[in-house]
């Protein structure tokens, strides 16, 4: 949408608290990391969407050899999104800068869109269904001129 209408995205907490270094799914050392407390773990992104996009960021990191956060942010920036560093300690804030220098390939930065995409839900899913736009169109949805 803020393509489509020209506007600038200026993304808070890109790293998704944390959640996209890998801290809070074994990909990372171990660390507390302030998301386990019992007043925070809420907050913490649904699960199997969040292993998806985890994976995906872990893969091109693999492949980059360069930090998951790297990568997040990198991502981020190939999509033209501003990320608002949120680092508490040096070394996460030289980690995050490092990602300047990283630019993704096209299959990098694809996976990364795939494993990330939002399932649209309803109506989206029922009007993209082509029983549904023939009685939309009442069957004439292949003659109308666009």
């Amino acid at each position: 949408m803020a393509k489509a209408l020209n506007l600038g995205v200026t993304a808070w907490a890109p790293l998704s608290n944390g959640v996209l270094t890998g801290k809070y799914h074994g990909h990372s050392p171990a660390d507390a990391g302030r998301m386990n407390s019992d007043m925070l773990k809420d907050f913490v992104p649904e699960a199997q969407r969040t292993d998806r996009i985890i994976g995906a960021v872990k893969t091109v990191a693999e492949k980059t050899g360069r930090s998951m956060a790297q990568v997040a942010l990198a991502w981020l920036r190939s999509r033209s999104v501003i990320p608002i560093l949120g680092a508490r300690k040096l070394t996460q804030l030289e980690d995050n800068l490092a990602s300047i220098d990283l630019a993704l390939s096209v299959e990098q930065t694809q996976a990364l869109d795939d494993a990330s995409s939002i399932e649209l839900g309803f109506p989206y899913t029922l009007y993209s269904k082509e029983s549904s736009r023939a009685i939309l169109y009442g069957g004439m949805r292949d003659l109308i001129v666009a």
